[in-house]
């Protein structure tokens, strides 16, 4: 990940978080990288190497086949951690279409990442601390029900897990974890088995 030259502290009057959006908003991020609101800073995310982008697919592909018509599914969708003044970009995020649908047309506010019933994320090389800690943390003290953490660098090999039952304290209760090439269950409303060994390593 590389850090955007934005000062965190100082601006919109001593309020941080609105000068950190704004300026969130205005950027002109190149195609395929994603700007993210971490530790008072804006950062930008380099665009994945393919294989993340085929599991993400992958993945979607799945959780249509018995999702609610009431429930989208996106890629590029900013969440905004409202306990922590966080702002990131999953690479999955299972929503209400409702909601998405009555945005503002007229600003890029993120979405409540407690409107989410499920976030994803997938790991890459320079991020995967990040994706095992931080957004564990973060997603959990938001109140997302269900953090699913595809992790191709785990140091006891490529590892899915589905952790649920989120506390405040930023932990999850529950975690299922399934290796790369074993079939992971996800529970109500997707009610589906992910198939792991169809993920690219």
């Amino acid at each position: 990940m590389t850090a955007a030259m934005v000062e965190s502290a100082q601006g919109s009057e001593g309020r941080p978080w609105e000068y950190l959006l704004r300026t969130w908003q205005g950027l002109d991020v190149p195609e395929g990288w994603r700007a993210e609101i971490d530790e008072g800073q804006i950062v930008l995310v380099p665009p994945p190497h393919a294989h993340h982008s085929g599991i993400a697919a992958t993945v979607q592909q799945r959780l249509y086949a018995n999702l609610p018509g009431k429930l989208g599914i996106y890629q590029t969708l900013g969440v905004h951690i409202a306990p922590l003044d966080k702002l990131y970009v999953p690479d999955l995020v299972v929503m209400p279409t409702e909601l998405i649908a009555s945005a503002d047309r007229e600003t890029n506010d993120p979405m409540d990442a407690s409107e989410a019933l499920l976030i994803a994320e997938i790991t890459s090389k320079g991020n995967a601390r990040e994706d095992r800690t931080k957004k564990y943390r973060a997603y959990a003290r938001a109140g997302v029900p269900m953090y699913l953490l595809i992790d191709r660098f785990d140091t006891r090999g490529a590892m899915t897990t589905l952790f649920t039952e989120p506390n405040e304290d930023g932990t999850y209760k529950r975690s299922d974890a399934a290796p790369f090439g074993k079939p992971l269950p996800l529970p109500e409303p997707f009610d589906v088995t992910l198939l792991t060994a169809d993920f690219p390593v």
